[in-house]
């Protein structure tokens, strides 16, 4: 049987002629001529009026007309402002997304942390993952759907596709911009998006950290970071490494190769914590990219040492509309291994107080059920059910009652001593000698 491309070139040879000279295609020709010429002639004069009137929208195309600033003319700039428009009043209190992310065995320590952490304002993504088997992910899903609360507030997702993680690597990065590229879509009503692990732990009631952030203005985002110089330099930005969780099935570490390259120079580099609370407007920057700088960053740190702990904080200190945004803090009390600082300890009940004194709302990280975690829940969280109590918790505590059954008002918050510390540290962060060493 004969293809149909052989049949076109017999055709084609044997009927020369009658290609060339077949007029059918005279009229088709002329109509398309005169309706490129009419849209050229328009274009160029004026001769249709926009239907929206002096108004464009975010993607039409823009004349380049002669002025002093032509940047408002290019057409990345309207689709950034037309982004950064919130799906609802800046009055209103503000809102958390947050990513809970684990690995094989964490499961039930999501859990907790979820609850620890939970509010019917914000939207919750879990990630297990590929390690973790399916019959973990499974129950996960499982235990979520059965609650009450989660199913009826319908805020906690669990993440399908799991995706294998590797400790340092940019298969770490790649899961938060997944996570934050679901949260967009599923939802644009939420201000900050926070990245917490299945070690870590609330040192403050959601009550507590929704009412301090409703007084703060929303274009601040809290990433610990500085300038990468020294001895990290050399073993961070110059090896070229390997993240096997982007080409092999399962878990292990990063294969570092023998070349190595040379720095930027169209960009600084800066490194800092993995742990981040960023604003909704700059990870929509980080998903869209519309300057392409965010995907430029991205393939830099593919073959990075630490990439989670350089990719945000190397893309906001080097774009102008962010950089004076970034406050150095990651929000956690950490206690670092010494020397040399590079892997944080396991929190106990020693460090309780240490805790508290920090002011921080988040720590980490915590060996799974330590009793330093009830302590924590009870003395900073009053936690005694499935929820760090709140304004929203409305029902009966009688007779062991969960008062979070029955909800009210999830604008209401009841601060409590973590409201009052939380703001101390953030009228400490928020001074004039410590902004003026943003991303220096």
């Amino acid at each position: 049987m004969n293809s149909p491309l052989m049949s076109m070139r017999k055709n084609a040879t044997s009927h020369p002629v009658r290609f060339l000279n077949d007029r059918k295609w005279h009229i088709p020709f002329f109509a398309s001529l005169l309706v490129s010429l009419t849209l050229l002639l328009s274009s160029t004069f004026g001769l249709f009026a926009s239907p929206y009137g002096g108004d464009q929208l975010p993607f039409d195309v823009t004349s380049f007309a002669s002025s002093e600033d032509s940047s408002e003319y290019f057409v990345e700039l309207d689709l950034m402002k037309s982004l950064n428009r919130s799906g609802y009043s800046k009055w209103e209190a503000p809102r958390l997304a947050y990513l809970i992310s684990g690995t094989k065995g964490d499961s039930r320590r999501m859990m907790r942390t979820l609850q620890a952490v939970y509010h019917p304002r914000n939207q919750y993504i879990l990630h297990l993952d590929l390690e973790a088997p399916p019959r973990e992910r499974l129950d996960l899903g499982t235990t979520l759907k059965s609650d009450p609360t989660f199913s009826e507030v319908g805020n906690v997702r669990v993440m399908g596709q799991s995706n294998l993680v590797t400790y340092k690597g940019p298969t770490m990065i790649a899961c938060t911009l997944q996570a934050i590229a679901i949260m967009l879509r599923e939802s644009l009503e939420w201000d900050w998006f926070i990245n917490l692990s299945a070690s870590d732990y609330p040192l403050v009631t959601q009550d507590d950290l929704l009412h301090v952030f409703s007084n703060l203005s929303r274009n601040l985002n809290f990433i610990e970071h500085m300038q990468l110089t020294g001895w990290k330099l050399n073993q961070r930005a110059k090896p070229i490494i390997i993240d096997p969780g982007l080409y092999l099935s399962k878990k292990s570490d990063l294969a570092v190769t023998t070349q190595r390259r040379s720095l930027p120079t169209s960009f600084k580099l800066f490194t800092g914590s993995a742990w981040v609370m960023l604003t909704r407007t700059f990870v929509e920057y980080c998903i869209m990219g519309w300057d392409n700088f965010p995907r430029t960053i991205l393939m830099y740190y593919t073959n990075f040492v630490s990439s989670p702990e350089g990719y945000f904080h190397t893309l906001i200190c080097n774009t102008e509309e962010f950089k004076t945004t970034a406050i150095s803090h990651d929000l956690h009390y950490i206690a670092w291994d010494s020397p040399p600082k590079q892997h944080p300890i396991s929190l106990t009940m020693k460090d309780f107080d240490k805790m508290v004194k920090s002011k921080a709302p988040f720590a980490r990280k915590f060996a799974r059920d330590d009793p330093v975690l009830d302590k924590i829940d009870k003395e900073l969280l009053n936690r005694t059910n499935r929820f760090a109590p709140g304004a929203w918790c409305v029902g009966s505590s009688d007779n062991g009652s969960d008062p979070c059954n029955i909800r009210g008002n999830v604008s209401i918050f009841r601060p409590g001593a973590g409201a009052e510390r939380l703001s101390q540290l953030l009228q400490t962060l928020l001074s004039e000698d410590l902004r003026k060493q943003q991303c220096s």
